[in-house]
């Protein structure tokens, strides 16, 4: 009897499935299409392994990290936030590697397109408005202001921003034609092609690198690692190609 009993629990056991571990995944609002498709294909892959992501600004998200969120693996849209979360002692540095590189570009509404066909058009009465992502938070943004300072434009332009709380924020605003133009990455306008046009690609002193790392609050760092190491591999690399990111 008590071995039946013993055999009966041991189905029971093998018939529930396990429950499904949580990775939890912040990485920067432009990184959400190719992302959610590598977490697909990675869940599909171990299928024990429940994957969260948090998609926002790198600002927003580092804050996060810092106020305690239990968050598993970081990536970032540009180096800053990184080291700052390496300084303050939230990240494993050693597992820290850029993994892909964008492109800042200047894009409108596919209707502006007469309007404007570079950034010095920018400053003419014909644009009342241009969105950029708040270059304290947003790396697009950041990027965009040093691009304008160099150049002399940024107090010029300064009236006619309206500031967005991430890149894809400022893609809203150019898909809806709430803005004349803005700041955004290649493979954010890519995703938009049928309502958004890039105008220029505006070269930059440094590139827009992103670099992803383990967090040192990681419920299971090697299951984080593992997750890494999949974004960085040939088939994830494929993806992250395939939604216009480029290899650092």
């Amino acid at each position: 009897m008590k071995k039946m009993l013993i055999s009966l629990l041991l189905v029971v056991a093998m018939a529930v499935p396990a429950a499904a571990k949580d990775l939890t995944v912040s990485a920067a609002a432009s990184l959400t299409d190719a992302f959610t498709a590598i977490g697909k294909k990675f869940e599909a892959a171990n299928p024990d392994v429940k994957i969260l992501f948090n998609f926002a600004a790198s600002g927003p998200l580092a804050k996060q990290i810092e106020q305690g969120a239990p968050v598993d693996v970081f990536a970032s849209a540009n180096p800053k936030w990184m080291n700052t979360m390496v300084e303050k002692g939230f990240i494993d540095a050693s597992t820290r590697a850029d993994f892909v590189k964008n492109d800042l570009v200047l894009a409108v509404p596919m209707a502006n397109k007469a309007k404007v066909a570079k950034v010095e058009d920018l400053t003419g009465a014909a644009v009342k408005v241009v969105a950029i992502g708040t270059p304290e938070s947003v790396p697009a943004g950041q990027y965009a202001k040093k691009y304008l300072e160099k150049h002399n434009l940024f107090g010029t332009l300064e009236k006619k921003f309206v500031f967005a709380e991430s890149v894809r924020q400022v893609l809203d605003y150019l898909r809806r034609a709430e803005a004349d133009a803005g700041f955004v990455y290649r493979t954010d306008a890519y995703k938009e092609k049928e309502a958004v046009a890039i105008l220029q690609s505006l070269p930059l002193d440094e590139p827009v690198t992103y670099p992803i790392a383990v967090t040192k609050g990681a419920a299971d760092a090697a299951l984080a690692r593992k997750f890494m190491e999949y974004v960085r591999s040939p088939e994830g690399m494929a993806v992250l190609e395939g939604f216009g990111f480029q290899k650092p």
